[in-house]
Order: structure tokens, then C-alpha cells, then sequence
């Protein structure tokens, strides 16, 4: 087992597994013997709501990854147009298009999977897929399907997504000037003079109220807007710290258990150390002891050694007297 085969299998699988199974995956390694790859799979970082969701989107089949990789591919396409400064606006409506197709394919696949995505978390899967064409490092991890995090667009040019809200067109007014009146009264011209005035006032009144109509619509339109901005900011700001809050809560979890693991092997490796401790203590009185032995079977040797030339001096002494005392008459 390497890192990435551990990375691999970790961001696969579902994200309550995450913790329980990478402090398997650390165990096994440092049971190896290989506590740097302990370390690093045990750095792995659990990975957020809408990350799961784009990674679960890269290894689903067949039809998701391969307009993923379409998207992919298209950003390479999309950084040689803006270098080039042709061709990028039909580039980019494609970009739009396979995002929105591809959010929504996110969305269902995490929705069968039993965990919806809200707003907030859909949206970070449009941000990070707009952010794999712009940045090919992104674009290696959600090709890989090995995000932890979802990624931002930068603005790599216009995204052509999730466009504002167009104002609502404003109310026609009328022609101040328009209408006239032809009737008369009486004596023709001082009645065609106060008909003239009455429609110039009767128009100038309406003008006013068709403008002052238009104006509180459009106010109201803009409240509107501001509401629904507000509103909107406020769930993305609940939710971002409902995340974080989430984070550091499996944070705090995954640090009091790396706690405990290192504790255990603190233990263990304690009892081993005490034990290879008193093993040395015992080695080092045997090998005082063989030592003492030694000297004195040398001491022995050299004695002995001694003994035996002075015993063969004396039997070849014997020997000779006895054979002396043999030849004599």
C-alpha cells in the first residue's frame, strides 16, 4: 500500500467511514513499519459535503465522467482562446452549459446516495468545477475524484454562470405632449384656450403619476433584490458556519483520537523500551559473569599448564632413576 492507493480508497467511500477507516489504513502502515506513510495517510482530510459530492460525480459511470472530462478538456481549450483572445465566448457557453448539466447530475447522484445538496453546497460544486478549467491542478483533483475541500474560480474571465438577476423593465409613460383637445365653447377661441390648458394639465398630472408609479415599482423591485441578496447571504454565511463548525467538531474528533492511537503506542513503545531496558541490564551481568568466568579459566589454564611440565619433569625423571636401578648389577 502507497499513499495514493490509500488517498484513493479514502475518498471514495462514504464520509462518516472517513475517519475510522484512515486510522485502519495509518495502523496497518505503522504496523508495516512505515511510519512516515502512517503519518502522511493519517494528514488525509476528510472531505466536506460538496467535495464528496464532485468526487462521487468523477467515479460514477459512464455517462458523469465523461462529460466531466469534456468540461476538463474544454478548460485547457478555454486558457488557449483568452491567450489567444478569439473564440472565447462560445467556448465559455459551452463551459456554462456542461456546468449546469453537471451540478445538476451532482445534485441527483448525492440526492440516491441519501445525502441532498443544499444551495450553498451546490453552489461550491459549480465553483469548483468552473475552478477545474481555469487551474489544472483542480482539474487533476477532480479527475483523480480526490478533493477534500471545494475549490474557488479565481475568474478566469466571465463565468457565464449563475448570471444576476435582470431588473424588471420599467413602466411606459405617456406623451406629455401628445394630445390636444379641439373642442370649443361659446366663442370658439376662449374655449379652445381652456381646453388646451385643462389637457395640458390632465397630462402633465399623468405623466407625474405613471413616474411616480414607475419609481415605487422599481423601489420596490430593488427592496425586493436586496431582500432575496440578504436573505441569500445569510443562509451562504449559516452555512459556511455551520461547515466550520462541522470541520472543527471532526477536527477536534480526529485529533482526540490520533491522541489516543498516540497514547497507546506511547505505551507500547514504553513496555518495549522497559523491556529492552532490563534485557541489556541481564545481558550486561551475563557478560560480566562470562568475563569473570574467562578470567578464571585462564587462570586455571595457565595453572594447570604449569602443573603438567613440572608433572612430566618429574615422571621422566622417574623413569630415568627406574631404569638406572634396572641396569644395575
Amino acid at each position: 500500500m502507497d499513499l495514493s492507493a490509500a488517498a484513493g480508497e479514502l475518498y471514495g467511500i462514504e464520509p462518516e467511514r472517513f475517519v475510522e477507516r484512515r486510522k485502519a489504513l495509518a495502523t496497518e502502515a505503522r504496523k508495516a513499519g512505515d511510519a512516515e506513510l502512517a503519518r502522511r495517510i493519517g494528514a488525509l482530510r476528510r472531505p466536506t459535503v460538496s467535495a464528496w459530492a464532485v468526487n462521487r460525480l468523477a467515479r460514477s459511470g459512464p455517462g458523469e465522467p465523461a462529460q466531466l472530462a469534456e468540461l476538463l478538456d474544454l478548460g485547457a481549450e478555454l486558457r488557449a482562446a483568452w491567450e489567444s483572445g478569439t473564440g472565447v465566448a462560445a467556448l465559455d457557453q459551452r463551459r456554462a452549459d456542461l456546468v449546469t448539466r453537471l451540478v445538476r447530475a451532482t445534485g441527483a447522484l448525492a440526492a440516491a446516495a441519501g445525502r441532498p445538496l443544499r444551495e450553498p453546497a451546490l453552489r461550491e460544486v459549480a465553483d469548483t468545477l468552473l475552478a477545474a478549467t481555469t487551474d489544472p491542478d483542480v482539474a487533476a483533483e477532480v479527475r483523480a475524484g480526490r478533493l477534500a475541500a471545494p475549490r474557488a474560480h479565481a475568474g478566469f474571465g466571465p463565468a457565464g454562470f449563475l448570471a444576476p438577476d435582470a431588473p424588471p423593465p420599467a413602466a411606459g409613460g405617456g406623451n406629455a405632449g401628445g394630445a390636444t383637445a379641439t373642442g370649443t365653447t361659446g366663442d370658439g377661441t376662449t374655449g379652445g384656450r381652456t381646453t388646451r390648458s385643462g389637457t395640458t394639465r390632465s397630462g402633465t398630472t399623468g405623466d407625474r403619476t405613471a413616474t411616480a408609479r414607475r419609481r415605487a415599482a422599481e423601489k420596490e423591485a430593488a427592496r425586493r433584490r436586496a431582500e432575496e441578496a440578504a436573505r441569500r447571504r445569510a443562509e451562504e454565511e449559516a452555512e459556511r458556519r455551520r461547515r466550520r463548525a462541522e470541520e472543527a467538531a471532526t477536527a477536534a474528533r480526529e485529533a482526540e483520537s490520533a491522541l489516543v492511537e498516540w497514547e497507546a503506542e506511547l505505551a507500547t513503545a514504553q513496555g518495549e523500551h522497559d523491556a529492552a531496558v532490563a534485557e541489556s541490564e541481564r545481558l550486561r551481568r551475563d557478560l560480566a559473569a562470562a568475563v569473570s568466568r574467562e578470567e578464571s579459566a585462564a587462570t586455571r589454564l595457565r595453572v594447570a599448564g604449569r602443573e603438567r611440565e613440572r608433572a612430566a619433569r618429574r615422571a621422566a625423571e622417574a623413569r630415568r632413576r627406574a631404569a638406572d636401578r634396572h641396569r644395575a648389577p
